[in-house]
């Protein structure tokens, strides 16, 4: 599993926008306030041209890497967190606990999220912390319900009844015991959710409802389609962010498949559950 994971192109992948998100200021060739003439074509010293304002779009583009990841790391980890308390909850104590979780999930699973997202994001004061909040309160009930499965499975394994014989309290039980053998799918529903939520804050800011005064990839992209990037032609603008936003999504899941143990299908089970 070891040499999987180090030989997995997912991780180097991962490894390089981290790498440049936290070396964005030493990488970059320019500020991203300095202004140039705008909407030049590539070229030396602006490889990727500059945009409307004047403004080093490949500079640009390393600082808003920074900004897209955290975004995506926050929402994942407020959902996976929700999503992993009310999923052992409702899978250990079962009964009325398991029915009330239950049906509090299925709520907020049947709640059109995306449209929902849009319509608090027009409303709530717009930026990329808001949006990271607003999709980690939104997208905890797909990996309760995966991580309520699990629970259900490991919650009748015959060391659970040991330890409970032994008098281990629950929550010794739940985190000691159950939350070891559940973890592979909790961190590959975190990859999951964390690929979701760098395209639902690029959606979001595509749409005109981010910050514009901080720059993420999708900001980018609302601004070379409202500013006259694609009207003009002008692929170096508006495509560099889209792959990236491509290469970190594909090698979160590279490398989510690059954590499965033989005989065991996290990814799967936390796409398909």
């Amino acid at each position: 599993m070891k040499y999987r994971f180090l030989i997995n192109p997912g991780v180097w992948l991962l490894l390089l926008f981290i790498f440049i998100a936290i070396f964005a200021d030493i990488l970059s060739p320019f500020s991203p306030g300095e202004r140039f003439d705008p909407y030049c074509s590539p070229g030396v010293p602006h490889f990727l041209g500059t945009n409307d304002l004047g403004g080093d779009i490949l500079a640009e583009l390393l600082h808003s890497t920074r900004v897209s990841l955290v975004v995506g790391l926050v929402s994942a980890f407020i959902s996976t967190f929700l999503g992993l308390m009310i999923g052992m909850l409702a899978g250990y104590y079962k009964g009325i606990v398991d029915e009330f979780l239950v049906g509090l999930t299925d709520i907020f699973l049947i709640i059109p999220t995306i449209p929902l997202l849009i319509v608090l994001a027009a409303f709530i004061k717009p930026g990329a912390w808001t949006i990271a909040l607003l999709v980690g309160l939104l997208w905890w009930p797909a990996p309760a319900r995966v991580i309520r499965s699990k629970t259900l499975q490991v919650r009748e394994m015959a060391f659970i009844k040991s330890a409970e014989c032994l008098g281990f309290s629950r929550w010794r039980i739940m985190f000691y015991e159950i939350l070891p053998n559940i973890f592979p799918v909790v961190l590959a529903k975190f990859l999951i959710t964390f690929a979701s939520a760098m395209i639902a804050e690029a959606s979001i800011s595509f749409l005109g409802l981010g910050d514009p005064l901080v720059k993420s990839w999708g900001m980018m992209l609302n601004a070379a389609f409202n500013k006259g990037g694609l009207i003009n032609q002008m692929w170096w603008w508006y495509l560099p962010p889209g792959f990236c936003i491509t290469l970190v999504v594909m090698g979160v899941m590279l490398t989510g498949l690059s954590l499965e143990k033989p005989g065991t299908k996290p990814m799967e089970e936390a796409l398909f559950t």
